[in-house]
């Protein structure tokens, strides 16, 4: 495996963070939004095209004919998974007795 082909991994495998940290904050957005609004079906099934045309783009783009790419922006997408939801999720309080 020359340097390249490591470059080009491990900007597929960042590309997938920045995919999947758009992916999952997108949803954590809807979420917060849909209880809010009015026509909750309507946006999460508008988010959920505009969410999943975006991955599929942007997965065809990164993985084009490079299957090794592709499974490392896939990793990265499932890390970007995980980030997003270290960081959205709610403070833990201590009880106290």
């Amino acid at each position: 495996m020359t340097t390249h082909e490591i470059v080009n991994l491990m900007l597929a495998f960042f590309a997938g963070v920045a995919i999947g940290a758009a992916f999952f904050g997108g949803l954590w957005w809807t979420v917060l939004q849909g209880v809010r609004t009015t026509r909750p079906a309507l946006l999460f099934f508008a988010s959920f095209l505009l969410r999943m045309t975006f991955v599929l783009i942007a997965f065809y783009l990164v993985g084009t004919a490079h299957s090794d790419r592709l499974v490392s922006c896939l990793l990265g997408f499932v890390l970007g998974r995980f980030l997003v939801a270290r960081l959205t999720r709610p403070a833990m309080t201590k009880n106290k007795p």
